[in-house]
């Protein structure tokens, strides 16, 4: 594969000095440490190796993930390329050490501060670049918990704020104490949720949105095809839309997208991503993967042109709210 130079877009507003330039794609790295089965750590390395060479500037991790161990494995790779790359991660998906099956969602200000000298130490940085609250708590009033995050900012450990699978209105109370620069969403061709009232209201603040699980958990890519095929501690093989009748309704609709990636010389993972791109400026997806292979390919998504016949063809293929299932087994800690 030739060595694209990756396009640049632009998270948050410049008026409110919480803007971020980074790569049009980015990379998540959960996957490297976690929940989609075994971990293979040498080519994670090489995987976040070549997503700098290919001009992937923004990368995605979390506290929670491993865990504990992803912020390590990206920090520690990452480390030569600090003054290159725009580093994320997130708090407030608590796991117990001792047994990490126990979590909670915690958006105290006092943990806060703690999440966020624990990332700093395991990262091996003196900031990081954007912070997010991973899951809002509905215990804690949004306006105390970014209001600790804002005084990270001060302090110089953060440079931008995030929300997590926040509502509108959540994001509108968020904004008002300090600048939010983007949000973090699951989106993509299956979950389109967020283009009802949660897309325009950060359009209207000026916040940039960056999906994850822009491939659907890997689903659009069309390489699964049954749940019997992943790993026994892959957790998609509990997910509602992995199982059952809604995984053969499912499977139709990405064969749609298959035969229309065909007649535009890409991959289904390629359109899946230049669809998410298309959707504006203020797009910046990050599928995650654990392989160099995969990353070259998502990364190509970058030169796929889409018109608007293109466009209105997807749609008709695959039309909103056409996905069966829930998108989690659980969905009691998504701010709705």
């Amino acid at each position: 594969m030739s060595n694209h130079s990756l396009t640049t877009r632009t998270l948050g507003d410049a008026a409110h000095g919480s803007d971020l330039t980074v790569s049009a794609l980015g990379l998540g790295c959960m996957g490297m440490s976690e929940f989609y089965g075994t971990t293979d750590e040498p080519e994670a390395v090489r995987t976040l190796e070549r997503a700098v060479d290919l001009g992937v500037t923004f990368f995605d991790t979390a506290d929670m993930y491993g865990p504990f161990t992803n912020e390590q494995l990206v920090g520690r790779v990452l480390a030569p390329h600090r003054d290159r790359v725009v580093l994320a991660t997130k708090f407030g998906n608590v796991r117990d050490a001792e047994d990490p099956t126990k979590r909670w969602v915690d958006g105290s200000p006092d943990y806060v501060r703690q999440a966020c000298d624990a990332s700093l130490q395991r990262l091996g940085v003196d900031h990081v670049d954007l912070y997010y609250q991973h899951r809002v708590d509905k215990s804690t009033p949004i306006e105390e918990t970014v209001g600790a995050m804002a005084e990270l900012v001060q302090a110089g450990k953060v440079r931008r704020l995030g929300l997590s699978e926040a509502s509108a209105e959540t994001i509108r109370r968020a904004h008002a104490v300090h600048p939010i620069t983007a949000l973090q969403t699951e989106y993509s061709l299956w979950t389109r949720h967020v283009e009802s009232q949660i897309l325009p209201t950060l359009r209207e603040l000026g916040i940039g949105l960056v999906p994850y699980s822009p491939l659907g958990r890997g689903f659009l890519t069309g390489a699964i095809t049954s749940a019997d095929q992943l790993d026994a501690s892959d957790f998609r093989r509990h997910n509602p839309r992995f199982v059952g009748d809604a995984l053969e309704h499912n499977l139709a609709l990405v064969e749609a997208v298959r035969e229309i990636a065909e007649g535009k010389g890409a991959t289904p993972a390629q359109l899946a991503l230049a669809w998410v791109l298309a959707q504006g400026p203020d797009v910046v997806p990050i599928p995650g993967t654990r392989r160099v292979n995969r990353l070259e390919e998502n990364v190509g998504a970058d030169s796929v042109e889409l018109t608007g016949d293109d466009l209105a063809r997807i749609e008709r293929a695959f039309p909103k709210d056409a996905a069966q299932g829930e998108r989690y087994p659980d969905m009691s800690t998504i701010d709705a």
